[in-house]
């Protein structure tokens, strides 16, 4: 079985999406879901280009199965490769690889760096060979290559035999503004690599033709190894490959070996979903293989027809990528993704029990009414292990109130202040607490740990990371239901959880409780 590397692009291309500013955080918690999924390269940035960037590869994630890899340009005229800061902050992490993007089209060469040909073939030779010299593996990205080749193809050429000679691992052919078509990228594949017989090719496609992932299979069809792409094919412009798209085609369709196990492509769904929640996002319902319509069947025809033999209008069965098949007159989808959910939390449960389908009614139930536990893992184990009773009740809550007061103060400036009221039970005990803070999830979750915190000091330890706000009936204006989640962290630990309502301060309330007893559960000791 051929096989196909997969190069994840989301944390640098996915980032100068408009619109998209990922966390540290982020960052992190999506290089470790793509880590999971058996994915070969995650990009994590460009070291030394803005302080996230930084802050990720000070504190990368512990990976798996991939290489973490960073990203830069070749050196600038005038700098010898050793002496360059650019391209030693590049080299500096303690990552094992590094992509490193240089020219190779004779018209941006001689009008944007105003550099001679030659002059750009040796920043080509000498950046790849200082990293090689550094026992870094480097993967050169030849920038607007197929404008390149069709304009000068002997010098575009050229370009990947200076890296390929100086020591690169992969020569990946970029099709940088998108511009070019999958005849013509088969045509120019096909060449270089009868060029360079001996060199791993890559291709690097952007979507700005919609051809971004065509163009990857027909790359691949030419004899590429190596395909670079984003999550839901996020990127600049019109984005990158969408290597959500191209993973179920290439396992599925082509029969290609992607270093993803069938056991782990069922978690593809939650993965493209966890990046849309993390970015406070509503997935794009038609997308292929993913979306919530993708194996949607209305009322009819189809519908009855699908009942009877879903492959009459299913090019695949949704569960081989965690999705699920929605016909209105069935109630039957749901019970395996719930099962593999269940498994991955490790809770022993027998799949036969009457507790999985009562699950997976609520379950429905609650992302029909905004819930989306993809992105909100705690509130789902919560969820599960209260319907088994594994749940202790650790306080009740008897009343909140929240007062929000916005007044000049003595220096005469203008400030908003908020009160949080709570009224607790803990082991019978009423316990009432007042707490003020920036605001009124910051006031409500100061007042909880101030009336918990002496029977549960481990809540001194938690804090809230992030918070998030998503208006799930926009025509219903200032009344709308919105879903709130909340990131919180606790001795290393990291989690999620979700709250939905017509009010957003409860709404913010129930996240908050989830967070609080995901502590307890997880950290609290008896």
């Amino acid at each position: 079985m051929t096989r196909i590397f997969l190069y994840d692009t989301t944390l640098r291309d996915g980032a100068q999406t408009q619109g998209v500013d990922f966390t540290v955080s982020d960052k992190q918690a999506l290089a470790a879901a793509i880590d999971a999924i058996g994915i070969d390269y995650i990009e994590g940035g460009w070291p030394g280009a803005n302080p996230t960037d930084d802050g990720f590869f000070a504190a990368p994630p512990m990976l798996k199965t991939a290489r973490l890899t960073a990203f830069g340009m070749t050196r600038r005229t005038g700098r010898s490769a050793a002496n360059d800061p650019g391209l030693n902050a590049v080299l500096a992490p303690n990552v094992g690889t590094v992509c490193l993007v240089g020219k190779s089209w004779d018209y941006h060469v001689e009008s944007a760096l105003e550099i001679s040909l030659d002059d750009n073939l040796a920043l080509i030779a000498d950046s790849v060979a200082e990293a090689v010299g550094r026992r870094k593996q480097v993967i050169f990205d030849a920038e607007h290559f197929f404008d390149g080749y069709q304009n000068n193809p002997v010098y575009a050429v050229e370009c990947l035999r200076a890296a390929f000679a100086a020591g690169a691992d992969w020569l990946v052919l970029c099709d940088t503004n998108g511009g070019t078509l999958p005849d013509d990228v088969t045509m120019i594949v096909s060449a270089v690599i009868t060029a360079l017989p001996t060199a791993k090719i890559g291709i690097h496609a952007h979507n700005d033709t919609e051809n971004a992932v065509a163009n990857s299979l027909s790359a691949v069809a030419a004899g590429a190894r190596m395909i670079q792409g984003t999550l839901n094919g996020l990127g600049e412009r019109c984005g990158n490959a969408n290597l959500v798209s191209l993973i179920p085609t290439l396992m599925l369709k082509l029969d290609y070996d992607v270093g993803i196990s069938r056991d782990a492509l069922p978690r593809l769904t939650a993965l493209s979903r966890l990046l849309d929640d993390r970015l406070n996002r509503t997935p794009l319902r038609n997308a292929p293989y993913v979306g919530e319509s993708a194996f949607a069947h209305k009322g009819g025809l189809h519908a009855s027809a699908v009942i009877k033999d879903p492959r009459l209008y299913e090019h695949i069965a949704p569960e081989q990528v965690g999705n699920q098949r929605a016909v209105l007159v069935s109630d039957q989808s749901g019970r395996a993704n719930l099962l593999m959910r269940i498994n991955d939390l490790k809770i022993e449960l027998d799949p036969k029990s009457a507790v999985i389908d009562e699950l997976v009614q609520l379950v429905k139930q609650r992302e029909f009414d905004g819930f989306s536990y993809d992105g909100a893992e705690a509130s789902f184990e919560l969820l599960v292990r209260r319907a088994i009773n594994q749940v202790p009740d650790y306080y009740r809550l008897n009343a909140f109130r929240v007062i929000d007061e916005r007044r000049w103060n003595t220096q005469n400036q203008l400030v908003t202040l908020s009160e949080a009221t709570i009224k607790l039970e803990v082991d019978g005990e009423g316990i009432m607490t007042v707490a003020e803070g920036n605001g009124p999830v910051n006031a409500l979750d100061t007042a909880l740990r101030k009336g918990l915190l002496s029977r549960y000091p481990v809540l001194g330890d938690m804090w809230l990371m992030d918070y998030k706000v998503r208006i799930l009936t926009p025509q219903d204006g200032t009344r709308a239901v919105t879903r709130v989640m909340i990131e919180t962290a606790c001795r290393g630990d990291l989690w999620r959880t979700i709250g939905v309502s017509a009010n957003i301060i409860d709404a913010s309330y129930n996240a908050l409780q989830d967070s609080i007893v995901t502590c307890l559960y997880r950290h609290h000791r008896v």
